[in-house]
């Protein structure tokens, strides 16, 4: 778990995450030697801040966003949202400015008029447009791990473990995903055109609800706001099933991923998304059993070889 606990720390909020791309492209290259098969990369201007990763003759793309939810500092002392961060008095954000590194924690403000908004106790004004992200806080037991960010740390971890067997295949680390998408559509189109590559894994992390629970493996998403083709979810079915990998089946009416960004491109693209459940989620106390992350690693392993 040292990677994943390594990578939670890291500032990466959306639209800022060259830092984790940085630090992923340093692994590939220092670990690439000991996997199983060589891969291309793909980066640049042409991705921005995203990475294609690609292996021998692809039919299959993994999806893992890199980037997390957190704040931007806007006006005075006052905070606006990146994504869903959870509200509460007292949570510690760390961040940098023009003035060097910052640790402060959030602080809702009641006004006269029944509105509230969200700022930060700190000594000065923070630079306008600084991001501040949860301060990190690992905790590790034998079943359990829990820190910020492991949406989607820990689909990036499990893309990252994939890559060292993986023969044919795609794995695409995409940005913006916390605050609306945007990046999907052009890695669709470029593995489409080039490779003819049609099928997506979302290497997410689901939630932890009344239906999905600890421990009981790795969730199959049959829909959440978006419904994948139901011939490729019975098919994935089919192949856990076979092989006996423990997994729940999750069905919510909201909530959303890269699948629904992939969905609404103009290519035919089958996906389907299949994560470990996670609780407190969008907090800095994200937790997950280590099962579940064990169960989400079998199957895509075994997905990406069968697809």
């Amino acid at each position: 778990m040292e990677l994943l606990k390594e990578m939670c720390g890291i500032h990466a909020p959306a639209g800022n995450e060259v830092a984790l791309k940085d630090f992923i492209l340093k692994y590939i290259e220092t670990n690439k030697s000991s996997w199983d098969h060589l891969p291309e990369i793909y980066e640049g201007d042409e991705f921005q801040d995203c990475i294609i990763v690609k292996f021998g003759k692809p039919t299959t793309a993994i999806f893992a966003h890199m980037d997390s939810i957190g704040f931007t500092v806007k006006y005075g002392k006052e905070l606006v949202k990146i994504g869903g961060p959870v509200l509460k008095e007292g949570i510690k954000l760390v961040g940098k400015d023009s003035q060097g590194p910052i640790e402060t924690e959030l602080i809702i403000i009641e006004h006269e008029n029944g509105s509230k908004s969200i700022e930060y106790l700190y000594d000065r004004e923070i630079d306008r447009g600084t991001e501040l992200v949860f301060k990190s806080d690992w905790r590790e037991d034998s079943n359990f791990v829990q820190c910020c960010y492991m949406d989607n740390r820990l689909g990036v971890w499990n893309a990252l473990k994939v890559a060292e067997t993986l023969k044919d295949g795609v794995i695409c680390f995409s940005c913006w995903e916390e605050h609306g998408g945007g990046s999907i559509g052009y890695l669709a189109r470029f593995i489409y055109e080039n490779w003819k590559v049609k099928q997506g894994l979302i290497s997410d992390i689901t939630w932890v609800t009344e239906g999905i629970e600890h421990g009981k493996g790795v969730a199959i998403s049959m829909r959440d706001s978006g419904i994948p083709r139901r011939s490729y979810l019975n098919r994935i079915r089919a192949i856990a099933e076979k092989h006996a990998i423990e997994h729940q089946l999750e069905v919510e009416a909201t909530g959303g991923s890269d699948g629904n960004q992939l969905q609404k491109s103009p290519y035919p693209f089958d996906w389907l998304f299949i994560g470990a459940p996670e609780d407190n989620v969008h907090s800095p106390d994200e937790k997950v059993h280590k099962s579940d992350i064990a169960s989400m690693l079998e199957l895509y392993r075994v997905l990406m070889k069968e697809l």
